[in-house]
């Protein structure tokens, strides 16, 4: 008797998971695949972790989207988070921040807004240094990111999350800030990871934006591309764990390369990871083989289930 219930309660629990999606995704900026070399930082040596899960859990996807020229970052982003390719709609690759036409493409038809008509939850985890989301959209300039942000209000974080470990900064750590922001504590990537974690596992849908892997990129500086890679190891190393025990599926791309050619300044053409690690893994990853693919794929893995 009581080994049977036991296989029944196991067995409830196991169908009562494969109901329930959650899905973690991580975007990470300009980290593209190349071999090695001595110009790479992307290498076991640096993020072990990053590198075992590109080799294990990930494939090879497309970032140039049939443009000539080396992608960038606006219509990379936004074609992530919308499913249309924006590199053909606007003619060119865009950097930087969105102009008004790519903007309503945004506006329109994002990832968020998608979710928010399914009836799941969303959380955008990365604290803006504001206080309420009329501030964020008084800004001139804003990223694909807080354009799609800016469509669901409610996802908005402000300093006052990032305090109440209900956010997490950009940095991982909040070093950036300390100069502006002394009284914010740093974290250790660690804990980082434990408040990302624990904000995942109560949305259907979770987001969280690292771009230090871009910015180093531009830099041309090996070891502090070496010193973000590290520190986003250590955050993904302890985030891997605390996900597998919770039963979340973690997703990962990259808008374009940039990092992995450590000594040119600029971006590359090389193809970017697709990472999908979890219970939904092998149905969102084979969905995608190009940055048009991944809205579609996660929208996929939410209508898959009853």
């Amino acid at each position: 008797m009581g080994d049977g219930a036991s296989r029944r309660r196991k067995a409830r629990k196991i169908w009562y998971n494969m109901r329930i999606v959650r899905i973690l995704f991580l975007f990470i900026d300009g980290v593209g695949l190349r071999a090695p070399a001595t110009d790479n930082p992307v290498n076991a040596e640096v993020c072990p972790v990053l590198c075992s899960l590109i080799k294990r859990h990930s494939r090879s996807i497309d970032a140039c989207l049939g443009v000539e020229g080396l992608p960038q970052s606006a219509t990379g982003q936004a074609t992530m988070f919308t499913g249309v390719n924006c590199a053909k709609a606007m003619g060119k690759h865009c950097e930087g921040f969105p102009g008004p036409s790519l903007r309503r493409i945004i506006e329109e038809n994002n990832l968020f807004l998608q979710l928010q008509k399914r009836g799941r939850s969303i959380t955008f985890a990365d604290a803006y240094l504001i206080d309420n989301a009329d501030d964020l959209a008084m800004r001139r300039f804003k990223s694909v990111t807080t354009v799609m942000a800016l469509t669901v209000p409610e996802t908005v974080k402000t300093v006052d999350d990032l305090m109440a470990n209900q956010a997490l900064m950009q940095d991982i750590t909040r070093e950036t800030i300390q100069d502006r922001y002394p009284d914010v504590p740093t974290i250790t990537p660690q804990r980082a990871a434990q408040h990302l974690a624990a904000l995942a596992a109560k949305s259907d849908f979770t987001l969280f934006e690292f771009f230090q892997t871009d910015v180093s990129g531009h830099s041309m500086d090996y070891s502090r591309a070496c010193a973000v890679l590290r520190t986003y190891d250590r955050f993904l190393e302890q985030l891997v764990q605390l996900v597998e025990v919770a039963g979340l599926t973690l997703v990962m791309t990259a808008d374009h390369g940039n990092i992995e050619t450590v000594m040119d300044r600029g971006h590359t053409r090389n193809p970017v990871p697709f990472i999908a690690f979890g219970p939904r893994e092998a149905a969102i990853r084979e969905r995608v083989s190009s940055l048009v693919d991944v809205t579609p794929a996660i929208l996929s893995a939410f209508d898959d289930v009853p």
